[in-house]
């Protein structure tokens, strides 16, 4: 990105070095055309195309009481990303906050640890996006703890992520 603004800003100054004093030339109009889009497009963020059901944070959510593994893979994977989906919104100062953190990592690497050792479950395109989310959540408590949110760009990713689970899961069934 800086090495982009460089160059917008070094275009933009080399625009005078084509024109006559007092004159305004084809090409000086056409640089700072060109300039002014170039920037345009480097400076005005791209949007992505697609949507996605990003959940509202809150304060107030429902601790659950149904941690830990079913040892049916269609079920855990449904609850482990739930769970993570909900711990993914929390904001600071949430209730119960490191709790949740604590009872949601145990959970994630419980179902790592035991649908990983069969490739008929570690194949599919549900568990390896899952245990990628899985590694980013894991990652987040171990670096900063329980009690901190998630940083919005990690946030988005990982809501993309589930939104992917949820279709392979809805699929498979």
């Amino acid at each position: 990105m800086k090495t982009n603004l460089i160059l917008v800003a070094a275009m933009a100054s080399s625009v005078g070095a084509f024109s006559v004093p007092g004159e305004q030339s084809a090409r000086r109009q056409f640089l700072q055309t060109a300039s002014a889009a170039a920037a345009s497009a480097i400076l005005i963020p791209t949007v992505a195309s697609a949507e996605i059901a990003v959940p509202e944070q809150t304060k107030d959510y429902v601790f659950p009481s149904d941690w830990g593994l079913t040892y049916n893979y269609e079920n855990d994977a449904a609850r482990v990303r739930n769970h993570m989906v909900t711990a993914t919104g929390l904001a600071k100062g949430a209730d119960r906050m490191e709790d949740f953190g604590k009872n949601l990592k145990k959970e994630m690497i419980d179902f790592v640890s035991y649908y990983r050792r069969f490739p008929q479950v570690a194949g599919k395109p549900s568990f390896s996006t899952l245990y990628t989310s899985i590694n980013v959540l894991a990652g987040h408590y171990t670096s900063y703890g329980y009690k901190y949110p998630l940083p919005e760009k990690r946030r988005k990713r990982l809501y993309q992520e589930y939104a992917e689970i949820d279709k392979s899961l809805k699929r498979n069934r």
